[in-house]
């Protein structure tokens, strides 16, 4: 089953649900019985997050040739590194 979408010109958009194919040009509309016709819209795209968009996009430019990396990112600066305890098993590790 698939969701079509129709618009009226004078109570705007609506939905039916029909098998996938079978959904005809035009259709009477629930409230005025008049045609609507149908509008085609993009699937499902709405509820994709726009950074996933942006990754998927991005991957897709840089498929054939990736891109160049001319220095490292900027270190975080919320970044530090843990305190451990010394205890006589830790101390006998390197440190950094």
């Amino acid at each position: 089953m698939a969701i079509y979408e129709y618009r009226c010109d004078q109570h705007g958009a609506f939905e039916v649900t029909r098998a996938i194919g079978t959904a005809p040009a035009s259709i009477a509309c629930p409230t005025c019985e008049r045609g609507a016709r149908r509008v085609f819209s993009k699937p499902m795209l709405v509820s994709t997050p726009s950074a996933l968009v942006a990754a998927i996009d991005h991957a897709e430019q840089t498929r054939e040739e990736p891109d160049l990396v001319t220095s490292l990112p900027p270190a975080d600066p919320r970044r530090r590194t843990p305190v451990l305890p010394l205890t006589p098993t830790l101390r006998r590790l390197p440190r950094p």
